[in-house]
């Protein structure tokens, strides 16, 4: 174990997060495959490897530090990217059955390599709109844990997110600094949509010291019939009161 490796452990122990000898190499085996794909595609800005054990890995554990794991079987992550939260979860938490949705079949592709060369099982890599996905009846109101990593205002991911959310289940929106402006907006979507805000923890990243928020959502009920919109509209016009 080297330095990164070192300091990596030591802040996620101080979160009762404990690594095997094997989760660390799956942890390394996941950024050297990072940085080679990155090479061929943009899957990521960040590809120094201390920033990516911070900023992407610690960074996505950091969803658990406030949130029980152990009522979650069944995870969904809504335009994951390069796997970020989902992957490392399933890495610490190898009992998680992980389906990640993504519009970008490159993406998808890396992902499955990815999950094929850690070895990693009870992984569904899904290529598709989440406005679409979420209509299939194997993925709506079906997940324990929705996740979201930065991809859209609040307003817009809760009709992405929510639909894959099973009614008590719970979604969890990772945000920047600023989100007090998205609380407000995406109040009428909450209520569209059968969501109710939790609690908001706020985290500020260890080293760098930037500010995170989390947003958990409770799922009231099962989604309308009419929600998620077609493909494309809740990008183009956020629910919201006329």
């Amino acid at each position: 174990m080297d330095v990164i490796q070192q300091q990596f452990t030591q802040l996620l122990e101080k979160e009762h997060i404990f690594l095997s000898a094997h989760q660390l190499d799956q942890f390394e085996l996941y950024y050297k495959t990072l940085v080679a794909w990155n090479e061929k595609m943009n899957l990521t800005g960040i590809t120094e490897r201390d920033q990516v054990y911070l900023k992407h890995f610690y960074d996505s554990l950091s969803i658990s530090f406030n949130f029980s794991m152990d009522s979650v079987m069944t995870l969904a992550d809504i335009g994951s990217g390069a796997g970020f939260p989902s992957i490392p979860l399933k890495i610490a938490f190898p009992y998680l059955k992980v389906t990640i949705v993504d519009s970008l079949n490159k993406r998808i592709l890396f992902l499955k390599e990815i999950v094929n060369i850690l070895g990693l099982t009870d992984m569904d890599c899904v290529h598709g709109r989440a406005e679409d996905v979420a209509r299939l009846p194997k993925y709506r109101d079906h997940f324990d844990l929705v996740t979201a990593r930065a991809v859209a205002r609040l307003q817009v991911l809760n009709e992405f997110c929510l639909p894959f959310v099973k009614k008590d289940g719970t979604f969890i929106a990772m945000k920047g600094s600023e989100i007090e402006e998205e609380l407000v907006s995406a109040n009428y979507s909450l209520s569209e949509l059968k969501g109710k805000v939790i609690k908001v923890n706020r985290m500020v990243l260890p080293i760098e010291e930037s500010v995170r928020h989390f947003v958990e959502i409770q799922k009231l009920s099962a989604t309308p019939s009419k929600y998620p919109r077609k493909a494309g509209i809740p990008l183009k016009e956020p629910l919201s009161k006329m």
